[in-house]
């Protein structure tokens, strides 16, 4: 977050980044930048949108647990891989129709989604709907800042806003709209997406987003040959099966209505909204990038721990996926900043590399726990969950020779708030 009050501040930057520019207030912003925050604000909702009617859904379409937990792997696997083409795609296309094509097929899976008569069905329309969500989020921030007027300081916090407002409401949009039904979620998300569309395709001209070099198709592999970007990478991959198992897993021996599950994701996404834009800037002034990321790792390993004892208690589970909420957004923030400081490659490059490699793990964790709780016990997959996160701990130790130039100081505010907007 930006913190500091000079209104006249710049920063450096590198290749394929955003030039510097003066920062201005955050409300006096053209309708275009407007129109893509609130197309922001959807588009994040995606993330735990579908948590509070997972077991709807099972039931509904008499489904197992763990076939309806596959509805987070299509959609994080899609979106994954999709960030390895996206920067390529934007580069030769623009921005805009980058946005359009996202939504439009948001639109179109969403609405498929709700549509299905069977959970084959709604996994495979998820994947399509990460698809578009890949392409949305991956150009979002690079419009707002192109777009705004007065500043990219001030525009970056804007789509701060959108992000955390995204991530908070999601649960309990899904909560409200699935208790009248599982498929409300779905069809609500194609509605206001469906307004993002035709607010974007009117309001955003073409030329205000300056067009970047083109990308090579090969540029976001070649930077997985930078060995601090691949142990920030497997990092992420074991700390995202701990983040996606409390968060695809829980709805299940919670036990709570679609509402409750709403309420309960809700303080979740607050959770980590908040320390996502205030806490970790403040952590990564005072230690050493790399000493947040382990300290941080650990304590989520102990609310894991935590969490699997605690299974069959619906007050002690709540607290635990709240208080994990609270981690993950330091850890979200603390991880994508390290990224974009690990090495020279332009930050887009690094970033869907980086991002690419962790959704693995998102995509894995939420099948592997349900499998697990059938096959062992309920507090299994939390217990499991919390052994990969020490792993992820691990390699953070053991990898801070080459993480060396995350700690080399205090990130510049602007470049800091970029890392929270890509952070999720």
């Amino acid at each position: 977050m930006v913190a500091e009050t000079d209104n006249q501040r710049t920063t450096p930057h590198r290749a394929g980044d955003a030039p510097p520019r003066t920062e201005g207030s955050i409300l006096r912003q053209p309708r275009a930048v407007w129109a893509v925050a609130f197309a922001s604000v959807i588009a994040f909702m995606g993330i735990g949108l579908v948590d509070p009617i997972l077991p709807a859904i099972s039931r509904s379409l008499e489904a197992t647990q763990t076939q309806t937990s596959l509805l987070f792997t299509s959609y994080l696997l899609v979106t994954g891989l999709a960030m390895l083409v996206t920067s390529w795609v934007s580069s030769r296309i623009g921005a805009k129709r980058t946005l359009l094509l996202g939504l439009a097929l948001i639109v179109v899976f969403a609405a498929a989604a709700g549509a299905a008569g069977d959970v084959e069905s709604v996994i495979g329309f998820r994947a399509g709907w990460g698809l578009g969500n890949a392409f949305f989020i991956s150009t979002a921030l690079a419009t707002i800042v192109g777009a705004a007027s007065g500043g990219s300081s001030s525009a970056i916090v804007l789509y701060e806003a959108s992000l955390g407002l995204g991530i908070a409401t999601g649960p309990l949009m899904g909560g409200l709209l699935g208790s009248v039904s599982w498929r409300g979620p779905f069809f609500g998300t194609a509605v206001l997406m469906a307004v993002g569309f035709v607010t974007i395709a009117t309001l955003l001209r073409s030329d205000t987003i300056a067009r970047t070099a083109p990308v090579p198709l090969s540029a976001p592999f070649t930077a997985l040959r930078e060995p601090a970007i691949l142990v920030l990478a497997f990092t992420a991959l074991f700390y995202n099966i701990g983040f996606f198992a409390l968060l695809a897993y829980t709805p299940f021996p919670l036990g709570l209505d679609e509402m409750g599950l709403g309420f309960t994701f809700f303080g979740w996404g607050l959770a980590v909204a908040v320390t996502s834009v205030f806490v970790a800037p403040v952590l990564t002034r005072r230690w050493r990038r790399t000493g947040v990321l382990w300290a941080t790792l650990l304590l989520l390993a102990a609310d894991l721990v935590a969490a699997g004892a605690l299974i069959s208690s619906t007050a002690g589970l709540i607290t635990c996926v709240v208080l994990g909420g609270l981690l993950l957004g330091v850890l979200n923030t603390v991880l994508t900043e390290s990224v974009m400081e690990a090495s020279d490659l332009p930050r887009p490059v690094a970033s869907s590399s980086y991002s690419a490699i962790r959704f693995l793990g998102g995509a894995a964790a939420p099948p592997a726990a349900s499998a697990l709780a059938a096959a062992v016990s309920p507090g299994a997959p939390m217990y499991a969950a919390a052994g990969s996160v020490v792993v992820a701990a691990l390699i953070v130790l053991l990898g801070r020779r080459v993480l060396r130039r995350v700690d080399d100081g205090p990130e510049p505010a602007e470049v800091e708030a970029q890392a929270i907007a890509l952070s999720q």
